[in-house]
C-alpha cells in the first residue's frame, strides 16, 4: 500500500540544537509508570508486538519478537547500537545530536521490556553524538549506562561485533549460533536494538500501538528516518513507511527528469534505474520483491549527467573490499579480486570473464553479512550499468574515472580495538 507524503516530525529532528532534559518532556511528556516488574514485562511486550515495528537498524526483524525471545532469557542485556558505520548514512547521529533523551527513553523502556538491569550504548569514536549522549544522560536519574566508543569500520556497527567489542574483543563479527538473544553481552541474553528503534519505543510506550499504526503501511507501520543524498547534498528526513522513493526524492528537491541511477539501502544496497526505483514504496517486503533491500533507510540518487555510476560502484566496491575483517576467505579473498574486476571495468571496459562466478560463490558463507551486501550492491551495478560499461568497452573510460567522488569513501584504517 503507498501512502501520501504525509510526514510527522520527530521533534528535535530539523532543529540545530539538541534538546534539553526540559525541554524534552515539555514536547513529549514523562514516560509512563514502570508499574510492577512481571506485568510491565507482559505489557511492553504485547503493546511492542502489536504496533508491528521492525528494527530501524537495516535487518527489519520486529521488535516485539525479539524482546519475547531476550526477555526469556535470565538476567538480559540491553545494548543501544548508534554505531552509524555505513558512509552514506547519517539520521542516527542526528538523532543522537538533536534528541538524545528519545533514544534514552527508549533504552529505559527497552529494559522494562525484558527486566535488564545492564544497559549498553555504543557509538563510533570521534562521533559528535558522543558530547550529546554523555550531557543528556547526566541530565537523567532514571538509568545508568555505559557508552563505549568503538572503532569506525563498516563492519563494527554489526550487532556481534558490538557485542565482542563490548566483551573485550575486536569489534569484528562472531560467527553464530550462539545467537547473542541467547548468549551475548557477559555470556547474557542481550537485546541490541540501533538508536532509531529506540526512539520509535519512546514514543510507542507513550501513544500505544494503535497511534504507532495510524500512520504508514499496513503491514510495515509507522515512520521512518532516512538519508537522502542527491547532487544537491545529504539531507535526514522522516517518512512514513510505504511513501514511494520518488516522493521522498522529490521532497528534498531532486526531479525525475535531474536524476540518474539510484542505490536504495547504501553501500549494501541495488542500484536502480530511476524508473524501477521511481516506483517503489519504502517498504521492507516491496523492496525484497524488486530484488533489493531497504537497510536503514537510504536513498543515493546521481545526477542524469556528470556521474558515472559504474565508477561510483567501484570506489565502493574497492572500500567494501578493504573494510572486511579479514576472518572469512569469502571477505578477504573474494571481495578485493571483485573490486578489481569491476575497476578494471569502470576504468577500461575490460569485464573479468570469473566475475559472474565469484558473484554466485561468496555470498551466505561469511561470518556476518558483509559479503552478501557487497555482491549485491556490485551485481545490481553490473545490471544497471551495462550501458556505461559498453561505452567504456568501444571509447574509453569517460572523465569520472580522473573526477572527484560524488559518494564519501572513509580512508582506511586498521585499527579494531
Amino acid at each position: 500500500m503507498t501512502v501520501p507524503w504525509t510526514p510527522r516530525v520527530l521533534a528535535g529532528i530539523d532543529g540545530n540544537q539538541s534538546l534539553s532534559a526540559d525541554a524534552h518532556l515539555a514536547v513529549h511528556g514523562p514516560l509512563p509508570a514502570a508499574g510492577p516488574r512481571q506485568r510491565a514485562n507482559d505489557t511492553l511486550i504485547r503493546e511492542i508486538e502489536a504496533s508491528g515495528l521492525l528494527g530501524r537498524g537495516g535487518a527489519g526483524f520486529p521488535a516485539g519478537r525479539k524482546a519475547r525471545t531476550v526477555g526469556a532469557g535470565k538476567r538480559p542485556v540491553v545494548v543501544g547500537n548508534g554505531a552509524e558505520g555505513e558512509p552514506a548514512s547519517g539520521k542516527d547521529v542526528v538523532l543522537m545530536t538533536r534528541n538524545p533523551h528519545l533514544v534514552l527513553d527508549g533504552l529505559v523502556i527497552a529494559a522494562r521490556a525484558v527486566r535488564a538491569q545492564q544497559i549498553h550504548l555504543v557509538v563510533h569514536r570521534g562521533s559528535p553524538s558522543i558530547a550529546t549522549m554523555t550531557a543528556a544522560l547526566r541530565e537523567r536519574s532514571d538509568l545508568s549506562l555505559t557508552i563505549h566508543q568503538i572503532p569506525g569500520h563498516y563492519v563494527s556497527s554489526e550487532e556481534s561485533a558490538v557485542v565482542h567489542w563490548i566483551n573485550g574483543g575486536e569489534a569484528k563479527p562472531t560467527f553464530r549460533p550462539p545467537g547473542i538473544f541467547e548468549r551475548g553481552v557477559d555470556g547474557r541474553p542481550t537485546l541490541v536494538h540501533n538508536v532509531e528503534t529506540l526512539a520509535q519505543l519512546a514514543l510507542l510506550a507513550r501513544h500505544g500501538a494503535a497511534w504507532f499504526r495510524s500512520v504508514g503501511d499496513a503491514d510495515e507501520p509507522g515512520t521512518m528516518l532516512l538519508t537522502i543524498t542527491t547532487p544537491g547534498g545529504r539531507t535526514v528526513a522522516e517518512a512514513p513507511t510505504g511513501t514511494t522513493v520518488g516522493a521522498v526524492l522529490e521532497a528534498v528537491g531532486h526531479s525525475f527528469t535531474a536524476s540518474g541511477a539510484v542505490l536504495v539501502g547504501g553501500y549494501f544496497g541495488t542500484w536502480m534505474s530511476r524508473e524501477q526505483a521511481w516506483q517503489l514504496p519504502l517498504t521492507h517486503y516491496a523492496m525484497r520483491a524488486a530484488g533489493g533491500g531497504l537497510g536503514a533507510g537510504i536513498l543515493i540518487a546521481l545526477p542524469a549527467d556528470g556521474v558515472c555510476g559504474l565508477v561510483e560502484a567501484a570506489r565502493i566496491a574497492e572500500y567494501l573490499a578493504r573494510e572486511n575483517a579479514g576472518q572469512c576467505g569469502p571477505c578477504f579473498n573474494g571481495l578485493p579480486a571483485l573490486a578489481a574486476g569491476l575497476t578494471e571495468l569502470a576504468t577500461s571496459g575490460k569485464l573479468e570473464p570469473a566475475m559472474s562466478r565469484w558473484l554466485s560463490v561468496i555470498p551466505r558463507r561469511g561470518a556476518c553479512a558483509h559479503p552478501d551486501g557487497a555482491t549485491r550492491m556490485i551485481a545490481s551495478a553490473l545490471s544497471t550499468f551495462a550501458g556505461e560499461a559498453d561505452r567504456h568497452a568501444t571509447s574509453g573510460p569517460c572523465a569520472a574515472v580522473q573526477a572527484a567522488p560524488m559518494l564519501p569513501v572513509p580512508a582506511p584504517t586498521t585499527d579494531w580495538r
